[in-house]
């Protein structure tokens, strides 16, 4: 069994801390909060105009997707009316089209399925080379959808695609850049219902 020493384990956490509290204060960055508050614009402008979300991401950012369409369909903070979010992550649908017309196209055909003129879609990816979500941005605004993307790294080839973008650069591993996308969207959706229940 490896064992390690006390110090270096220890130098090893405190420095993975500070990398953390790095991605959150990433969310100050001007660029950051420009974000934000535009995302949180577009997100509730669709709601009150009768739109929805699809949100869809791989591996820990799909669950990131589910975790966003969840506070948004049940409660939050407050109990308020449910708004209609999608994360497109159901086994089934995944399984069924992955096996039947391959990977790259499980996204894309839950947009084909669910999105219409005035709805949003919302791609989670800390390299932007998903090729799975190249293909849904491009089937969303064929369809009329607005598109806001969660970057991470160096962008990929998924940036400049969106109508709105967040590049969470300088991280070389995706848990950090995840770290600060979950933070954002619970800012976000706070902002949102401010927007909506207490605002107007």
């Amino acid at each position: 069994m490896k064992t390690y020493d006390t110090f270096t384990m220890e130098s090893k956490i405190l420095q993975s801390v500070e990398d953390g509290i790095r991605a959150i204060t990433f969310l100050k960055d001007p660029t950051s909060l420009i974000f934000i508050n535009e995302a949180s614009r577009m997100i509730a402008d669709c709601f009150e105009n009768g739109g929805k979300l699809l949100i869809a991401g791989n591996g820990g950012s799909l669950c990131d997707a589910m975790h966003f369409a969840e506070e948004l369909t049940g409660v939050f903070r407050e109990k308020r009316r449910a708004l209609p979010a999608i994360a497109l992550s159901c086994p089934g649908h995944l399984t069924c089209t992955a096996n039947d017309l391959g990977f790259d196209g499980v996204f894309a055909r839950g947009v084909e399925a669910y999105g219409n003129p005035g709805d949003l879609f919302i791609a989670l990816t800390t390299s932007g080379n998903s090729p799975n979500l190249l293909e849904a941005v491009s089937t969303a605004k064929e369809k009329e959808l607005k598109v806001i993307s969660f970057l991470g790294k160096t962008g990929g080839k998924l940036k400049g695609l969106s109508d709105l973008e967040w590049h969470v650069e300088g991280f070389t591993y995706s848990d950090r850049i995840q770290e600060a996308h979950m933070a954002a969207i619970h800012i976000i959706i706070e902002m949102v219902e401010q927007t909506l229940f207490y605002e107007r």
